[in-house]
């Protein structure tokens, strides 16, 4: 009924504004550009896809109308045409990605900077990052990823790159979309947007649902999907365009609730060779329960046509609980993930698994994974422009964030009553983690760019204070008295720097590269080194007679990196970070992009475009931690689920019409635990190839009719061994589509 009287009542007010208030005709057209400057300019890394040709580093640009292609909700597969970008999946869906960028640590996205329109998305970006809420990217309209020394101004993690996804924006004039799809597993997609521009206000409002069956086998029968909708707003007043100080300021609501029938448990190997689709009975009553909520005011001014200050003061909170299964105990406790990695050491904690048969009481353990998270602060970017023969440009950006992680968990005790889970004992809330992490941080960034001739500089210089505290009430404590409050905190003050360079020899062909610091923060544990490196990148951009590519190696020296014990990973869930000491992480990136019927007609083009990626991975000292996916590491040994060869192939046939398009992809078989030479099976994801393939036919200007095909030859692929057992990706899944656009 919500979702319903949203629809109604954005449908109802846009039809009467609509009717008060006609677009004026003189001034639409004059408006457009301009509007797109405005808009864009605090929100967006790169803007467009020509921005990307003078970057001193390697960027790209996801544009709408590649989004569109093939509709996808799925982070994972939006990004796999882009070379440098390492992921693993985990539930087939994209709702709890795990992306690396150029071989940085992928576990749940810790170690990049995620932003939605230019402001930090991650639950709690410093204090606690691991991406457990995520954008839908259904509702996105572009995204950016910098890496190299052409991101330094992002922060703060700065040692691989940054993603920058790009929200509906504000129209010029009104117009909108409906679009509804349903395919397999009872999948449906639906979403509205309306938006409109006048003299000095324009709106847009967008709502999106995505909900499945889910494609697992749960033993006993059951729900094993999702059901996540979306809900964002966006309101702007303007001065008129010719003022003499022309100003805006764009108020941004976005909320969002998501229900995952998701569990932690995967399969051991025997079984996952039976049927990769089974769930275990054991994890029936797994269940991730979310919701999240954005807010933003930005006030933008160009005070004169060189000098313009952006800037947003922010707010995010997410509130989930992952009730799910993480132990078994028939006398001593033994996690999920240590029965289904040695099954053979458990053999009867696993039979238990399966609930074929009665269990004593208090024999499974479930766990509330209940936290509150809020993101807050105010950033300002301020662009300085001048000079004719030698154009130059200053931008000075400072921010002020807070952002805490507040953790109140429990564990129920479960057993096997006639095959059902029944529930023996209820936890006392706060009995298992009780505990608030924080952090307070000020950032500040200058970034000179100075255009001589066909040479472009971009020498940057980054600073970010961090103050990180853990306040523990215990387990014992769970109305906050204070009675055994265990309080800590760790500092950081660090400056980074870096620069970039840019060389035109024509219009066709340049060659670019730069040096950068690699920075991420430390945990709260006192004393902790913060993680850093030096980065180093070189490479060129091409167009031989529309032979379009970019080449690019980079090799990042790290002095210390930062390995995190997660439980997504196989670990505790303490989030507490230790020294992985010095790696070494080099790689080449190659984008090739050519229509090879440029020249034959006007009425078909036929678009390919082949991206692959080489990461090479080692460690250059030995140490020994409790870390799933690390245990000990011997020099020589190479980071886990960085896959080391990757390949994308993208093949289009577009026709005013109507258009057909392919992507396939190729992810190398990976490790999952540090090691070198040859990988144990026991510790292996293997390789994989899958293709998707989409069919769009324009009826009219519009309305389209369109389906997508994920994993066209049903192909059976594991996808990685974490939290707990192999995990199968997606298999054949086909959506029909109906989108309305006016």
């Amino acid at each position: 009924m919500r979702t319903l009287f949203f629809l109604i009542s954005i449908l109802q007010f846009s039809s009467i504004w609509a009717q008060k208030n006609p677009p004026k005709e003189d001034t639409t057209k004059l408006k457009a550009e301009q509007l797109k400057e405005v808009i864009l300019i605090g929100h967006t890394m790169l803007g467009s896809k020509f921005e990307i040709k003078n970057k001193t580093g390697s960027a790209s640009y996801i544009t709408k109308e590649d989004l569109k292609k093939f509709l996808y909700t799925d982070i994972n597969r939006a990004l796999q045409t882009i070379p440098g970008v390492n992921i693993y999946e985990e539930d087939g869906f994209g709702l709890r990605p795990n992306i690396s960028l150029r071989g940085t640590s992928p576990e749940r996205s810790a170690k990049i900077n995620l932003m939605e329109d230019g402001v930090l998305i991650a639950p709690a970006p410093y204090s606690a990052p691991a991406a457990y809420y995520f954008p839908t990217i259904g509702r996105m309209e572009g995204l950016e990823i910098l890496k190299g020394s052409s991101q330094i101004q992002y922060g703060p993690n700065t040692t691989g790159g940054a993603i920058n996804m790009i929200s509906s924006q504000i129209p010029n004039e009104y117009s909108g979309s409906v679009s509804m799809s349903a395919g397999n597993y009872n999948s449906k997609n639906t979403q509205v947007i309306i938006g409109d521009s006048f003299k000095n206000f324009g709106f847009v409002t967008d709502y999106f649902n995505y909900n499945s069956d889910g494609f697992k086998d749960l033993d006993g029968g059951g729900n094993t999907g999702f059901d996540k909708s979306d809900y964002s707003a966006k309101f702007r007043l303007n001065t008129n365009m010719d003022a003499k100080t022309y100003q805006s300021l764009t108020f941004k609501i976005q909320y969002s609730e998501e229900k995952a029938n998701e569990t932690y448990l995967g399969l051991t190997d025997e079984d996952f060779e039976k049927n990769p689709y089974r769930r275990y009975r054991a994890s029936s009553e797994d269940i991730m329960n979310a919701k999240h909520q954005q807010y933003q005011l930005t006030h933008f001014i160009k005070l004169s046509p060189s000098l313009v200050v952006n800037t947003t003061a922010y707010l995010n909170k997410f509130k989930r609980n992952w009730y799910k299964l993480d132990d078994v105990n028939l006398g001593e406790r033994v996690s999920i993930n240590n029965v289904l990695s040695t099954p053979e050491d458990f053999p009867m904690e696993y039979q238990t698994l399966l609930g074929n048969d009665n269990t004593q009481p208090d024999v499974f353990g479930i766990k509330a994974n209940n936290r509150v998270y809020t993101s807050n602060g105010i950033q300002s970017i301020a662009k300085l422009k001048w000079g004719a023969n030698w154009l130059q440009t200053l931008e000075a950006g400072i921010r002020y964030h807070e952002d805490d992680e507040d953790r109140f968990q429990w564990v129920d005790r479960y057993a096997f009553q006639n095959k059902e889970l029944t529930r023996t004992t209820v936890g006392e809330k706060g009995t298992d983690a009780n505990r608030i992490s924080n952090a307070k941080a000020l950032a500040a960034h200058l970034l000179y760019t100075i255009h001589i001739d066909n040479l472009t500089l971009t020498p940057g210089l980054r600073y970010e204070n961090i103050r990180l505290g853990r306040a523990d009430y215990g387990k014992n404590d769970p109305s906050r008295t204070g009675q055994d409050l265990a309080s800590r905190e760790n500092t950081v003050d660090v400056w980074i720097p870096g620069m970039g360079a840019n060389y035109r020899f024509n219009n066709n062909f340049s060659v670019f590269g730069g040096a950068h610091k690699g920075f991420s923060p430390p945990s709260n544990t006192p004393g902790q080194d913060v993680e850093k490196s030096i980065n180093y990148e070189l490479g060129t951009r091409f167009n031989h007679k529309g032979l379009k590519g970019e080449l690019v190696a980079y090799y990042n020296d790290y002095q210390n990196l930062l390995g995190s014990d997660l439980a997504a990973t196989g670990g505790t869930g303490s989030l507490d970070q230790f020294n992985a000491g010095e790696v070494r992480v080099s790689g080449i990136e190659f984008l090739l992009n050519y229509d090879f019927l440029r020249n034959a007609t006007e009425q078909f083009k036929l678009p390919i475009s082949l991206s692959y990626t080489l990461t090479d991975t080692e460690f250059l000292t030995s140490f020994d931690s409790n870390e799933d996916i690390y245990g000990v590491v011997t020099t020589g040994d190479e980071i886990p689920y960085i896959a080391k060869n990757q390949l994308s192939l993208a093949i289009g046939l577009q026709h005013k019409r109507f258009d057909v398009n392919i992507n396939s992809r190729y992810i190398g078989s990976l490790r999952t635990k540090a090691g070198s030479g040859p990988i144990p099976e026991k510790f292996k994801v293997a390789s994989s190839l899958v293709m998707d393939v989409s069919a769009r036919y324009f009826l009219n200007k519009n309305i389209m009719l369109s389906s997508n095909i994920i994993n066209v030859f049903d192909t059976t692929y594991a996808v990685s061994r974490v939290p707990a057992g192999l995990r199968p990706g997606h298999p054949f899944g086909i959506n029909f589509s109906l989108a309305y656009g006016f």
